[in-house]
């Protein structure tokens, strides 16, 4: 089975209260992004084990913490199915917040469903893909969903951006771990909800639907600023850092033309 994994984008982030149990709680609406993906190929395989395969963007990571493989045992392991196979045609960067890894790890639990019939619905999986992170579940459904909790609390929401054009963009040599992004952040409680701002009409979106790790990312990534800057130079009606970063995207009401230079990520879609 191949599933094309599609990343995500975050329209506002606010990190609201640092937890007991060390995680935050936070306050985002994410989004699929189409035309940016993964391509996930999941087959049975011989044996009991986990066969993985990639190619494409090279991410160095031991077996352990590969979040394809984790997700493929967790599915061994709560299900007793044999072995699988998995190749990952890697398109997404990786320390973009964008989400790709997690994609990547959701595809690999809704294919086992699929290939070894399962037959758990999609509550069931996002209660599964949860266990291997915060922002898994979300790519069950795929659809636009205001996240809370760590993330894995959803509400679908209706974000409207059909004949916008997205842009996102990422300098090659920068990445943002998620230690990192929350090491500077200083929680606090919007004085408005992030579903109220939404509401306004999306030229109002700047400088209210907030990204709260922007401050400290871009003083210390000044190049991951520039880029925003760009974007709104160039015409955005509004762009903002995606997640925990470095990605930052864009949306033009009409195709953009846009000279980023040639360090960079570049992905251009029109959303249907």
């Amino acid at each position: 089975m191949t599933i094309r994994a599609n990343c995500k984008i975050n329209l506002g982030l606010f990190v609201t209260r640092k937890r007991e149990d060390g995680y935050h709680e936070l306050q985002s609406v994410m989004l699929p992004v189409a035309g940016l993906y993964d391509v996930v190929e999941v087959v049975p395989a011989e044996g009991e084990g986990v066969a993985f395969e990639g190619s494409g963007i090279v991410v160095d990571c031991p077996p352990e913490k590969n979040l394809c493989v984790r997700a493929a045992r967790l599915m061994q392991e709560r299900f007793g199915v044999g072995g699988i196979g998995i190749k990952l045609d890697k398109r997404v960067p990786f320390g973009a917040g964008l989400g790709g890894g997690s994609s990547d790890a959701t595809a690999v639990v809704v294919a086992v469903n699929e290939i070894y019939n399962l037959g758990l619905d999609k509550p069931t999986l996002a209660s599964l893909a949860a266990e291997l992170g915060s922002d898994t579940p979300f790519f069950v459904y795929d659809t636009p969903q205001l996240c809370e909790g760590r993330g894995e609390v959803m509400t679908p929401i209706d974000v409207d951006l059909r004949g916008l054009w997205l842009v996102v963009a990422k300098p090659l040599n920068e990445s943002v771990s998620t230690k990192e992004a929350y090491s500077g952040i200083i929680p606090k409680m919007p004085s408005e909800s992030l579903t109220e701002l939404l509401k306004r009409d999306k030229s109002e979106w700047q400088g209210s639907v907030v990204n709260d790790f922007e401050p400290h990312i871009f003083a210390a990534h000044p190049s991951i600023a520039a880029l925003k800057q760009s974007m709104l130079d160039a015409g955005a009606v509004y762009a903002a850092m995606s997640g925990s970063g470095s990605a930052v995207f864009g949306l033009f009401e009409t195709e953009p033309h846009l000279d980023l230079g040639d360090e960079l990520f570049l992905h251009v879609e029109h959303i249907n």
